[in-house]
């Protein structure tokens, strides 16, 4: 089994990294405040990156999950901040307006979402609980043609940038996974609050966001009941997309570690001439090679959405591995390493976010050893999990 990218991908890597070193790279410290990347999203739009999950029907490029990860990848070998903000484009919250929404509110938001325009929010941890989502309390009571939100949201990225907000929520008080469906909000409306905001060592902003007695058109309310399935099967494209940033950021990070033991001399020297150092490299580059595989292997199963199983093991291979590979690079640096003057630090930050969204690796390994518990065929993996 091959993997071949064709000469389509090949032809947009080569564009977003060709924008990415020669704009965002002289950028980059601009996002560490959070400050949110409009600069650097509009230069994405231009080239059709922030439209390439979109339908060619509202002006997007309608691409598949694999070729959005090449994509990121390549803005977060750069830019951690810019590949969050443009996974807004391409992720879940895109992909269930895409699929689920009715066609007037498709046509509102997708069109703006290709230019930049339209920035998306998706809303799904609570106080209370992340992981556990058949326990929100966030609720949407359904009144005639109107409905009424009310509930808390919190560490939810983009929350002062958002035209749209996709909020996971309980219908009408029904317990348990049954009771879960997803309404759309503009931020405008009122009842809207941001009532807490925190700063992340990656440079961006997170907030907690309250709703109250928010008065919605009932057509805003896009999945009324038992819809988690619906919604944690689109969640299944974050759990490429986010990999896909740590990916970039371990291979900017090891770019950055290479090119340093060729600059900087030991005993007259350079670095990358002591066995240690050449091992270091050889690690990361092979760690970086194995997850990359089952990254591009779990995006290329997408139908629109990536398959669970795969996903899961994909995120926290590439997660796992950014985490090490950045602290790697970062001790290639050596003291230089720990300072801002140089990116490795950078890299580093970021890649500590991608076991922490998207679904915890903790809860990760916890789908996958159910899966294999429930299902796992008696000729094994030959049969189990392949494309």
């Amino acid at each position: 089994m091959k993997l071949e990218l064709n000469a389509d991908q090949r032809a947009m890597i080569d564009t977003v990294r060709q924008l990415s070193q020669q704009k965002f790279k002289g950028r980059v410290h601009k996002w560490q405040d959070g400050t949110f990347p409009h600069e650097n999203l509009k230069d994405l739009a231009e080239i059709g990156v922030l439209g390439m999950a979109v339908p060619e029907e509202f002006g997007g490029l309608g691409l598949p999950v694999l070729d959005c990860v090449l994509a990121l990848e390549e803005v977060a070998k750069v830019c951690y901040a810019t590949s969050m903000a443009a996974m807004s484009a391409m992720g879940a919250q895109n992909r269930i307006i895409a699929n689920y929404a009715p066609k007037h509110i498709q046509e509102r938001l997708l069109p703006g979402v290709v230019t930049g325009d339209v920035i998306l929010a998706i809303c799904m941890t609570e106080p209370h609980a992340g992981t556990d989502v058949a326990n929100y309390k966030t609720n949407t009571v359904i009144k005639g043609d109107t409905v009424i939100l009310n509930g808390t949201k919190t560490l939810i990225s983009r929350a002062d940038e958002a035209h749209c907000f996709i909020i996971f929520t309980r219908v009408d008080g029904v317990p348990g996974r049954e009771g879960i469906g997803c309404v759309l909000l503009d931020p405008a409306t009122p009842g809207f609050e941001v009532t807490a905001r925190y700063h992340t060592m990656g440079g961006e902003n997170l907030a907690e966001i309250q709703f109250h007695d928010i008065e919605l058109p009932r057509e805003n309310l896009i999945i009324e009941r038992d819809g988690m399935k619906k919604l944690l099967t689109a969640f299944n494209t974050q759990r490429c997309m986010n990999p896909s940033v740590s990916l970039g950021l371990a291979e900017g990070a090891f770019e950055e570690a290479v090119k340093y033991t060729r600059e900087r001399t030991i005993f007259g020297k350079p670095t990358g001439s002591m066995q240690g150092m050449r091992w270091h490299l050889a690690t990361m580059a092979r760690e970086i090679e194995v997850a990359r595989s089952i990254l591009y292997r779990a995006a290329a199963t997408a139908n629109p959405f990536p398959d669970p199983y795969l996903a899961a093991i994909a995120k926290m291979e590439v997660n796992e591995m950014a985490i090490k590979v950045t602290s790697d690079a970062l001790q290639v640096h050596g003291g230089y390493g720990f300072t801002d003057e140089y990116p490795v630090s950078h890299f580093y930050r970021g890649a500590r976010y991608g076991t922490l969204g998207g679904g915890a690796t903790e809860t990760l390994k916890d789908l996958v050893g159910k899966r294999i518990h429930d299902v796992f065929p008696e000729d094994g993996f030959l049969s189990f999990g392949m494309m």
